[in-house]
């Protein structure tokens, strides 16, 4: 008995959560990153549009304050955001369900100088993007979007420094 509700209610979340991913390509989604700046996000049929990023690089990362590859990756994000600051918006989501007061506290603790939402707070954007990008919930888990919101990259693991920098120079480079 236990087991058939637990069935129908996944079922019933897939459902929902599909549904939703497929309305989303037509509307947009509003999503508040830990800093209180809010952002609309527009599913397009290749990517994303994200207010306020318009023109820029984005890499857009899953990760989680436990992984031990995210908490290797977010030194070289850093630094890319740094040397690109006016090309490049890091965004990283955390998925490990940690809550927006603990992840403030952790982002200020590593110094991080790029976007972080809290994929607690935003599990509609979270699974939005993980019925797009077919994301099985490994992480870190990257999406790298080009100046005009197009997915070019999505690539699960731990991504070297160098070859971020390239992703960044070829996606830049995109007209």
């Amino acid at each position: 008995m236990i087991k058939r509700l637990l069935s129908t209610l996944l079922i019933l979340l897939s459902l929902i959560g599909t549904a939703y991913a497929q309305d989303t390509k037509k509307s947009a989604l509003e999503i508040t990153d830990i800093e209180g700046k809010h952002y609309t996000i527009t599913g397009t049929p290749e990517g994303l549009k994200i207010s306020g990023l318009e023109g820029k690089v984005v890499f857009l990362e899953f990760f989680g304050h436990k992984c031990p590859p995210c908490l290797a990756s977010i030194p070289h994000l850093i630094d890319l955001q740094k040397k690109h600051a006016d090309k490049l918006a890091v965004v990283s989501v955390e998925v490990q369900g940690l809550a927006e007061e603990a992840l403030k506290a952790f982002a200020k603790s590593k110094g991080i100088n790029y976007i972080v939402i809290s994929g607690q707070k935003e599990h509609l954007f979270v699974n939005y993007i993980a019925q797009r990008a077919q994301w099985q919930g490994g992480i870190p888990f990257l999406l790298a979007l080009d100046g005009k919101g197009d997915v070019h990259y999505i690539q699960p693991g731990l991504i070297p420094e160098e070859m971020l920098e390239d992703i960044f120079q070829q996606l830049s480079k995109v007209k």
